[in-house]
C-alpha cells in the first residue's frame, strides 16, 4: 500500500513557475516508478511525465517538454514536478501516481497506475 500526497500547487502568473511534489508514504517507494497527470474541467485527466523507480528514465508528454521536469528522491520518499514557463493552458488539478511496472509504451495510460494522491490545483493567470 502506497499512500501519497501532493502539494505545491498555487496561483501563478503566466510565464512563472511552481514546483509540485508528491510525499510518499511506506518502505517500498522505491521500487514503484512514479508519474504526474492533470486535469482541467471538462477534460480527461492527461499524463505529463513518469520517472522510472530507479529514476534512470523519464518520459515528457509533449505539451510539457522543455517546461517541465520530474525528479525524484528514493531516501526522502518524494517525487518533484519542476513546471517552468508556465502557460494558462497548464491550468489544472495536478495528480501524483505510483505502478509497479515501468513500460514505455503504456506510461500515459491512466488504468496502468495503482495508487493515486488527490491532486493539487495549479491555476496560470494570463
Amino acid at each position: 500500500q502506497v499512500q501519497l500526497v501532493e502539494s505545491g500547487g498555487g496561483l501563478v502568473q503566466a510565464g512563472g513557475s511552481l514546483r509540485l511534489s508528491c510525499a510518499a508514504s511506506g518502505r517500498t517507494f522505491s521500487s514503484y516508478a512514479m508519474g504526474w497527470f492533470r486535469q482541467s474541467p471538462g477534460k480527461e485527466r492527461e499524463f505529463v511525465a513518469a520517472i522510472r523507480a530507479d529514476g534512470a528514465s523519464i518520459s515528457i508528454a509533449n505539451s510539457v517538454k522543455g517546461r517541465f521536469t520530474i525528479s525524484r528522491d528514493n531516501a526522502k520518499n518524494l517525487v518533484n514536478l519542476q513546471m517552468n514557463s508556465l502557460k494558462p493552458e497548464d491550468t489544472a488539478v495536478y495528480y501524483c501516481a505510483a505502478r509497479k511496472t515501468w513500460v514505455v509504451g503504456n506510461l500515459a495510460q491512466r488504468g496502468r497506475y495503482d495508487y493515486w494522491g488527490q491532486g493539487t490545483q495549479v491555476t496560470v493567470s494570463s
